[in-house]
């Protein structure tokens, strides 16, 4: 099967020819290498001139078509009509050298995959399971984490996600793919995060990247593999690995980042359920208040205090706008 990488980039010079070196040594290289930066300057358009990679493509966007959600639609239509899987790849991840090559064979063992994910590494400390059932754990499928002290409070307020990891529950505030082990299975799920995803061109024939995610695009990847997987089976193999190595710049102020906390993952929620009960509305605004106060219980407790307040303050904001302006959903 042959198969695009389009690399979405803003103003990270150093990390993308970090990320493109590890596509180097990559037991299968892309056919395609499409780059769509929307830097309002010039150093990553040098660097990618200095540093020469095969089958690269480079292209620079405009003001008007700056954005996650625009850059990668605008990488979409680059694409070769010969390609049968577009891969995503955050321009700060650094990938094992079978990560493409473990991609590519799970649409191999699946055929009816629409989408296979990456596996993060470096982000989880996971250890095989010692069957304690400690609250201080989570375990799943023989293996075990430690379970973060925000869904600890859940657990004490009756706020626990009522869905595995990967599926979105029905009150929203689930369990990322960061969830799974690293067991070397796939997984079957219904969300994989955008910047370590690949997808079947096909797929882009009747959907495409919603555009009410402007800008930073804060789970954009959430709401268009939840509506993906409403056409067929969506994957995750953990035996595709990468690092991600999460580089500050580029990203929105903390204010703005927690009003899309709060405003994106409403929308989210009700692309997967339109018309949710009673008691998913209030577990919803409950899990949205609680993970708040955590939050600005940080702006005291934390090293980074003001980033802390600032968040809190944009998620606070943001919650106040679902009652006089709820997000337009785009099907």
């Amino acid at each position: 099967m042959k198969f695009s990488l389009i690399i979405c980039t803003y103003m990270r010079p150093k990390a993308i020819i970090k990320l493109l070196e590890s596509v180097n040594n990559q037991t299968l290289y892309p056919n395609e290498i499409i780059v769509i930066d929307g830097s309002t300057d010039t150093l990553t358009q040098a660097v990618l001139k200095i540093n020469t990679f095969n089958n690269l493509k480079y292209y620079n966007v405009d003001a008007i078509d700056r954005g996650l959600t625009k850059q990668r639609n605008i990488g979409l239509s680059k694409v070769s009509n010969t390609s049968n899987i577009v891969c995503f790849l955050d321009d700060d991840v650094i990938l094992e050298p079978s990560y493409f090559e473990q991609i590519v064979n799970t649409y191999s063992i699946y055929p009816k995959a629409l989408a296979v994910g990456g596996y993060i590494t470096n982000e989880v400390d996971w250890k095989l399971s010692d069957n304690t059932n400690s609250k201080n754990n989570f375990y799943y499928d023989g293996w075990m984490r430690n379970e973060s002290s925000r869904f600890k409070m859940r657990a004490v307020f009756g706020l626990e996600p009522d869905a595995k990891p990967g599926y979105l529950p029905t009150f929203a505030h689930g369990r990322s793919i960061g969830f799974l082990p690293p067991s070397g299975k796939t997984y079957n799920v219904e969300q994989i995060m955008g910047g370590v995803a690949s997808y079947k061109k096909e797929v882009f024939d009747s959907l495409s990247f919603s555009t009410y995610f402007e800008g930073y695009g804060l789970y954009e990847d959430a709401d268009f593999s939840i509506r993906l997987a409403k056409l067929g089976p969506i994957y995750i193999n953990t035996r595709a690995r990468l690092a991600h190595y999460h580089d500050g710049s580029g990203r929105p102020n903390q204010y703005n980042y927690g009003k899309m906390v709060v405003r994106n993952s409403w929308y989210v929620w009700r692309v997967k359920y339109a018309k949710p009960s009673f008691k998913a509305r209030f577990k919803f605004y409950a899990t949205t208040i609680l993970l708040m106060t955590i939050r600005g219980t940080n702006s005291i407790t934390s090293q980074e205090k003001h980033k802390a307040l600032t968040e809190t303050l944009g998620r606070f904001v943001g919650l106040i706008s679902l009652i006089f302006n709820k997000p337009r959903i785009q099907l």
